[in-house]
């Protein structure tokens, strides 16, 4: 003979079920979208130029910041974990800059020494 076990469940009062977090996913659109518009602004609005350049990279680097914050929950971390990937990531920043300007100097040596 089997047995069976009658289960009540009361999932109205259910305490482990989460609520939806659809207002914090349409605010991360929002911004999301919001900030690509304004890429898009400044690319057909904005001549070529250095400082258009420099736009599309201040908000790459805000777009890059706010989805490692959002999708891979940095904003919950600790702080000494925010500042020891922030820092380094300066760090590889200032050396990328660092290594343009001194490429670009030595081309127009080179160049210059040659004519």
């Amino acid at each position: 003979m089997a047995m069976h076990t009658n289960h009540s469940h009361d999932f109205d009062n259910a305490v482990d079920i989460p609520k939806p977090q659809t207002k914090a996913i349409w605010k991360t659109f929002f911004i999301l979208v919001a900030l690509t518009a304004v890429e898009f602004l400044f690319a057909f609005t904005m001549d070529a130029g250095t400082a258009r350049n420099a736009i599309f990279i201040i908000l790459t680097i805000f777009k890059a910041f706010y989805i490692v914050a959002e999708f891979m929950h940095l904003k919950h971390e600790s702080k000494t974990l925010i500042w020891s990937i922030i820092i380094p990531m300066a760090l590889v920043v200032w050396l990328m800059v660092a290594l343009l300007s001194e490429g670009s100097y030595y081309f127009d040596s080179i160049t210059n020494y040659f004519k």
